[in-house]
């Protein structure tokens, strides 16, 4: 039986109960939490020879919330008010081809909200804006790196973040780019082969249509550059190019990893993206198939404005909430998180 909770539990359990289960552990986690507010600030991180990154950052505070404008959407908090904390635990977000620093903000939140620190960067030449740099996937890590770099030694609170208690979160083209990041190596020459095989694949007809002719995203092992020891855990959801990946290119990983795939995904459909990261991990990862979901149901819930625009991404298969899912959802990433990048006097009892 396929079902959106963690494998552990008996198949015989109905997801309406397993949701109602993470959504009580994530509540008991925020109760646990001596700041339950949440602050926001916005960062322009330089790049050498680029433009700078944008980024938002999520945190625990102490001040007061108020209603905040994220691009088109809107959010409870503390615009650029003080961390409160110390030690804190420092989570990075890769969203997917054409997004931006705002597709995961309800699962950032959520972290914020649990006691981490979360910088979500809106990734150069891929995003809603600029498409440009699509097939240039293996810059991707490299971005990251440069975010980890700011917030570890240039933003202003960073003597509030724990170096030791790194983790990344990445959804499709940035689950590709969280595996490379954890140690992975991908072997882009055979995108060229799986295409020619796959040619109505949509990551086939879409790397066709973003083609950049001065710097093919076919030479082997190209995303090699990108491993960041400093990232200790990683949560990964529909994960573009997983087949690059094969048989062996995550042989170095050793990093705890959390895997989602969704049941009715029609863009990295099976085998060849989620499956094929499963099957090439050395350790078995803490793997999760949704039942009813899509490829766009790990992106924030979204807005009616939002659904009215782009249909073809806030759409939902029958009988599926995203909102609800993703109540379960951002639990089960919150849970996983604190687990793996527990303080050492917490992992220690």
């Amino acid at each position: 039986m396929r079902h959106a909770c963690r494998p552990v539990l008996p198949a015989r359990l109905i997801p309406t109960l397993c949701g109602c289960l993470a959504l009580a552990l994530l509540l008991t986690l925020g109760a646990g939490s001596a700041h339950a507010a949440i602050g926001f600030t916005r960062l322009s991180v330089p790049v050498s020879n680029d433009v700078p990154l944008e980024v938002g950052v999520w945190y625990p505070t102490n001040a007061t919330t108020a209603a905040h404008t994220l691009g088109s959407f809107e959010q409870d908090v503390a615009a650029d008010a003080p961390v409160a904390g110390t030690q804190l635990p420092l989570i990075l977000i890769s969203h997917g081809t054409g997004g931006s620093l705002s597709s995961h903000r309800d699962t950032a939140q959520a972290l914020a909200q649990a006691g981490f620190v979360v910088a979500a960067l809106t990734h150069t030449g891929d995003n809603y804006q600029d498409l440009s740099r699509v097939a240039r996937i293996a810059e991707r890590p490299l971005q990251i790196r440069a975010v980890l770099n700011y917030m570890l030694a240039l933003w202003p609170a960073h003597a509030r973040i724990d170096a030791e208690r790194i983790g990344i979160f990445g959804f499709s083209a940035g689950g590709f780019t969280a595996l490379a990041a954890i140690g992975g190596q991908a072997d882009l020459g055979k995108v060229g082969p799986h295409c020619q095989a796959h040619p109505e694949e949509w990551s086939c007809k879409y790397l066709r249509e973003h083609a950049d002719t001065s710097q093919p995203p076919t030479a082997p092992r190209a995303a090699d550059t990108g491993w960041d020891k400093r990232i200790k855990s990683a949560v990964v959801a529909a994960p573009a190019l997983g087949y690059v990946f094969a048989p062996d290119g995550l042989a170095r990983v050793r990093v705890p990893l959390q895997l989602w795939r969704a049941d009715e995904d029609r863009i990295l459909p099976k085998p060849y993206f989620a499956d094929a990261v499963r099957q090439a991990s050395v350790a078995p990862p803490e793997y999760h198939e949704v039942a009813g979901a899509g490829h766009y149901d790990f992106l924030a819930p979204c807005t009616a404005a939002q659904a009215a625009r782009v249909p073809e991404i806030c759409a939902e298969g029958e009988g599926f909430s995203r909102e609800r899912f993703h109540q379960q959802f951002n639990a089960e990433v919150v849970a996983f998180f604190q687990r793996t990048l527990a303080a050492p006097q917490a992992a220690g009892k």
